[in-house]
């Protein structure tokens, strides 16, 4: 893939071989910053993980970076205004399920109340091609809406290992502080290594990376963080 000359510049700044503790990586990545606007810091966490393996979870980073989401609780219609007065976008039952079968998706998390998920199961088609799917393992099937919603409201933010065992997530923006970008990328490892699967083999964690979104990548010296 031939790559622009700035990209190329950025590369002539830095050794590209060579592994970086987490501080100076994230460094890296805003000195390696060539585009007007501001782009967001990505890390790539690749995992040794077994046919039967995953990693997933939620966690709040320390230093929020993105716009508060809007959520939808689907939940019975008498706990609408539990949900709304907690900050919820909209809440309700048939009314959003009709909806969102039309192919309304006007809401960022969607979050249900236990008794709702035999009809939001039923919205799969739609909402699982978008990740919105409520599940219990990320706290958004739970009959505890208020929290669940003040935790989203701060940032909650689900991390996942895709089919190849990579964890992508975007964890800051170029235009924060290096050591705030910093401090998310450390909080996610270490929620990672904690997830660690107990049959896991002992390279668990393969490589790590943080790039922007359209600059090079930076290799991280995770063991340094374990």
């Amino acid at each position: 893939m031939k790559r622009g000359k700035n990209y190329r510049a950025s590369l002539a700044k830095y050794d590209p071989q060579a592994s970086y503790d987490v501080d100076k990586a994230c460094a890296l990545v805003k000195d390696l910053h060539y585009v007007k606007f501001d782009e967001t810091v990505e890390l790539h966490v690749a995992l040794k993980l077994g046919k039967s393996q995953t990693v997933r979870d939620t966690l709040v980073f320390p230093n929020q970076f993105t716009a508060e989401k809007k959520v939808l609780v689907f939940c019975p219609d008498e706990r609408a205004k539990e949900a709304l007065d907690a900050g919820a976008a909209y809440a309700g039952a048939a009314e959003y399920i009709d909806k969102v079968k039309g192919g309304w998706l006007d809401f960022d998390i969607a979050v249900a109340t236990p008794d709702m998920m035999k009809d939001v199961g039923r919205l799969g088609m739609v909402l699982g091609r978008k990740g919105l799917m409520p599940n219990p393992k990320t706290g958004t099937v739970t009959n505890d809406i208020v929290n669940a919603i003040n935790e989203l409201k701060k940032g909650r933010t689900e991390y996942r290992a895709d089919k190849t065992g990579i964890v992508h997530i975007a964890v800051g923006k170029v235009s924060m502080d290096a050591d705030k970008v910093a401090e998310n990328v450390k909080l996610l490892l270490s929620e990672i290594d904690r997830k660690k699967p107990a049959d896991a083999k002992s390279d668990y964690i393969r490589s790590v990376s943080v790039s922007s979104s359209m600059g090079p990548g930076v290799w991280v010296d995770f063991k340094e963080e374990a």
